[in-house]
């Protein structure tokens, strides 16, 4: 496959040096954490820009997203286990699983058109055992789970609770997220798969407020299942989803304008598509891949680099991903839940 235009989105250590730098004026433990007004500098992300960075900012946090300079992970080691997650992910799709029927691209000019270049639907056919496999199931439960308008609190049955718990179970159980996990343990991020588990279901399924004051929302709501707020369609970048909404004709494919360089599953496509009457101008995707693996990929990046562009790479090839950090509240130790993730770019 090839990208028919380019898609580029432009985006905003040893013991003397810790004797050197003690707290409170260290980020030693600090790094990106909220700002603390009674310490004497900070070390959140936006430090920088207001000029009160604490002086071993750069040095302990400069690899963002980890306390101190020996957890830092570097690009080449997110390249890396980005290679090692995408050769462990067996359940994703076989070249014969699905035939997709893309149709015309158009230009980045002509997203916001709204023009149906698309006659016919994305997916032409899709080998629906793939959903037998537990950790399909499991997430496609969650689907229905939502209400897609934001500013309507969400309610969830303790059957839809204990749906959450068996999605995480069934992941944790893949070569993906084991893979993942020991990534992140090796890391200083998490010193048990329990603690892990944990943290996992707080940023993806804790609910915050996106309008109205309403905890009507969701990382895992907002990303896999899709969102409509104020008229548009906000979120939704997830195959499975677009694929059960098309075949029951509540989705309409218009165009895409991005098609990556994958000549097997997992692809990436970025494509315009009207979801039961509210438009989505871009919306990118990997197909082909299993829930686990995308689940993966998005919370590494969420860990590693929280609201900023993660490279990655895929059979050789350079991808990114961004996520965004929902700043208006927080969990457990001022952690952030995740608002949104998705592929940003990908080039030959």
């Amino acid at each position: 496959m090839r990208a028919c235009v380019p898609l580029i989105v432009a985006m905003l250590c040893g013991l003397a040096w810790a004797d050197l730098y003690s707290e409170p004026s260290s980020c030693r433990g600090r790094c990106y954490k909220p700002v603390d007004k009674h310490r004497p500098c900070h070390c959140d992300a936006r430090c920088q820009e207001f000029g009160n960075c604490c002086e071993d900012f750069e040095m302990l946090c400069g690899h963002e997203g980890f306390s101190h300079s020996s957890d830092a992970i570097t690009k080449d080691e997110l390249r890396s286990i980005s290679e090692k997650i995408y050769k462990a992910d067996i359940n994703k799709a076989q070249k014969a699983d699905i035939v997709l029927n893309s149709q015309n691209c158009i230009s980045p000019s002509e997203t916001r058109d709204q023009v149906d270049h698309c006659p016919q639907r994305l997916f032409t056919y899709v080998n629906e055992k793939l959903f037998s496999k537990p950790t399909y199931a499991a997430f496609i439960n969650l689907l229905n789970n939502y209400q897609r308008a934001t500013g309507h609190r969400e309610h969830f049955s303790a059957q839809q609770l204990a749906e959450q718990d068996v999605f995480l179970r069934e992941i944790m159980k893949t070569a993906v997220m084991k893979e993942l996990y020991g990534f992140l343990h090796y890391h200083n991020r998490y010193s048990s798969e329990q603690e892990f588990v944990n943290d996992l279901k707080n940023m993806w399924f804790g609910l915050y407020s996106r309008r109205n004051g309403e905890r009507d929302s969701s990382g895992f709501e907002h990303v896999f299942s899709g969102e409509v707020k104020k008229g548009k369609v906000t979120g939704f970048h997830n195959w499975i989803r677009f694929y059960l909404q098309e075949k029951e004709g509540l989705l309409d494919y218009y165009s895409y304008i991005y098609d990556g360089p994958w000549d097997s599953y997992p692809d990436v496509l970025a494509m315009q598509f009207n979801w039961d009457g509210y438009y989505k101008e871009v919306g990118s995707s990997f197909i082909g891949s299993s829930p686990e693996f995308e689940f993966a990929l998005y919370s590494l990046c969420f860990i590693a680099r929280p609201g900023k562009v993660c490279p990655l790479s895929l059979a050789g090839y350079p991808l990114a991903i961004q996520t965004y950090t929902w700043n208006k509240s927080t969990y457990g130790n001022g952690e952030k839940y995740i608002a949104t993730a998705y592929v940003v770019s990908s080039t030959q």
